[in-house]
């Protein structure tokens, strides 16, 4: 079920998936051989669909100056408001391939409020390709007065149906609003968001956002119970050309493909970016007067570097942007994840953050040297996502040459491949009294701490960049499985301290690595 807090989040960052789901009649079949995106009645021939084309399409665009899209609409589409743009709804039974029986159906987003752009959408059967046509007769327009002659408007975006047994066919993913796309499991509702390129992201020179201009979208057989989607991006500085490939399933899974191109020297681009919310928890309470326990899209990043160390990074509110480094080389992979899965801990029975989707990543070529950056943004609405992670590229992208990435994205419950190592359940953070003085308790499970032998020589090493630390204490649960490190800091005049815990046994981990940036 989509809830208006939702479609106002996605709405906040340029996501419109919910707001007005819109199936779109497909045009007529363009003759044998019509380029791609070529309206009716063309005719030159050209080869059947391939990612090459693409591919080239993004490497010609490269070499050409930025020209934005028109994104003028007629007069009663051109100021919409939120409510009369999510009144406008599709009408039954106008999905693409929805009674073909293949696994996949298409719903068109309308264009309108904040999702003026257009996106091209193609489809490609038997290696044809033939572009999807606006029709205004698709849509039961609610509370908006449609112009008597609307004409080919096109779309925003579009929604990805999947057949799920007797539920039928449910969301099974979106691409809306610049190179955003969100993705499910089964049984989660719509929580972190994919971006397909990032470029100066929290940079003070001020960040682009590309867009995703066109799409084809291949038909798929249901034995293969996949849907490949090819995107060509574009932006003031880069183009790209990508292929998605979309497997729903208990873990939804997104093969990634892509062949970046700039138009200037790139030296600050994302790969495998993702945004989530965090508004308040046990890590940051900060003017929480609120009858809920937390609010938060994502509890973390995890990330396993190239040296095979992993990492758990806690999220938070802060009070001023903060944005963390971590520089690696060839990473094995890395996250939003949301870890806590029980309700009680929330206590939201509209969100049910416990049901959002953790989204991991994992590379499948190397990608050399880099850093995986997280950016966390002050906010007071749960509206916006304000957790921002990605890789960054430490090679830059110059006019004259090309760069491929390729990786795999997980959107679950908990991502396949899991620390060996005891993991971080929960980090709590809170005042002393009436001091300057921070406690912290950081609590780590693991099967091993349930044998009283091989958790007594179980250590925490513990280190901060600044500040002193105090009052170490350890607390072994046999049942619950636990260790519970608690500590206090005293940062004296200090505004940034850099902690960094890891549990050992006989010098070696035994534990993931608890990192934490407290700032004043």
């Amino acid at each position: 079920m989509l809830l208006r807090r939702d479609l106002l989040k996605w709405a906040a960052t340029g996501l419109g998936a919910g707001l007005a789901p819109a199936a779109a009649a497909e045009s007529p079949p363009a003759p044998a051989g019509a380029p791609v995106g070529a309206p009716q009645g063309s005719t030159p021939p050209v080869p059947a669909f391939d990612l090459s084309a693409v591919v080239d399409k993004a490497r010609a665009l490269a070499k050409k100056g930025y020209e934005a899209p028109s994104a003028s609409l007629p007069g009663a589409f051109s100021n919409l408001t939120y409510d009369q743009y999510v009144s406008m709804r599709p009408k039954a039974g106008t999905a693409l391939w929805a009674a073909d029986n293949v696994g996949f159906a298409i719903e068109p987003l309308h264009r309108g409020f904040l999702f003026s752009a257009p996106m091209a959408i193609n489809v490609v059967e038997g290696g044809a390709v033939r572009r999807l046509a606006y029709a205004a007769s698709q849509f039961d327009f609610g509370k908006v007065q449609p112009p008597a002659d609307v004409g080919d408007i096109g779309f925003s975006g579009f929604r990805v149906l999947h057949a799920r047994g007797a539920r039928g066919l449910v969301d099974s993913a979106i691409f809306q609003g610049a190179s955003f796309f969100r993705a499910l499991a089964n049984g989660q509702n719509f929580g972190v968001t994919a971006r397909a390129l990032m470029i100066r992201t929290a940079d003070p020179k001020g960040e682009e956002f590309p867009a995703i201009r066109e799409v084809w979208i291949e038909k798929p057989a249901l034995a293969t119970d996949a849907l490949v989607i090819s995107a060509l991006v574009d932006s003031e500085s880069m183009t790209g050309a990508f292929r998605f490939t979309l497997r729903p399933g208990e873990i939804t899974i997104i093969d990634t493909e892509c062949t970046l191109f700039s138009r200037s020297p790139a030296d600050f681009y994302g790969l495998g970016g993702m945004t989530g919310m965090f508004l308040f928890g046990p890590t940051s309470r900060h003017s929480a007067d609120d009858v809920r326990l937390g609010a938060y899209d994502v509890s973390g990043l995890q990330v396993l570097n190239g040296n095979g160390e992993w990492l758990w990074r806690p999220v938070s509110n802060p009070s001023t942007l903060q944005v963390s480094v971590f520089v690696d080389a060839n990473p094995k992979g890395f996250g939003l994840l949301q870890r806590q899965r029980d309700f009680s801990m929330l206590q939201d029975d509209e969100q049910h953050w416990e049901l959002r989707p953790s989204l991991w990543i994992e590379p499948i070529t190397d990608w050399g040297e880099g850093s995986v950056e997280l950016v966390e943004i002050p906010t007071d609405s749960e509206n916006n996502d304000n957790i921002i992670c990605f890789w960054r590229p430490k090679a830059v992208l110059d006019p004259s040459g090309e760069a491929s990435f390729s990786y795999r994205q997980f959107w679950c419950w908990t991502p396949p491949d899991r620390p060996p190592l005891a993991t971080v359940t929960d980090t709590r953070v809170g005042r002393i009294g009436t001091t300057k003085r921070r406690r912290f308790i950081v609590e780590f499970a693991g099967d091993a701490f349930a044998d009283p032998v091989a958790s007594h020589d179980v250590r925490p090493m513990l280190t901060a960049s600044a500040g002193a630390v105090g009052s170490l204490k350890t607390f072994v649960s046999r049942e619950r499985k636990t260790f519970r490190v608690l500590f206090d800091m005293d940062f004296g005049g200090d505004a940034l301290s850099e902690l960094r815990l890891v549990l050992e046994n006989g010098g070696k981990p035994v534990s993931e690595t608890w990192l934490y940036r407290w700032t004043a």
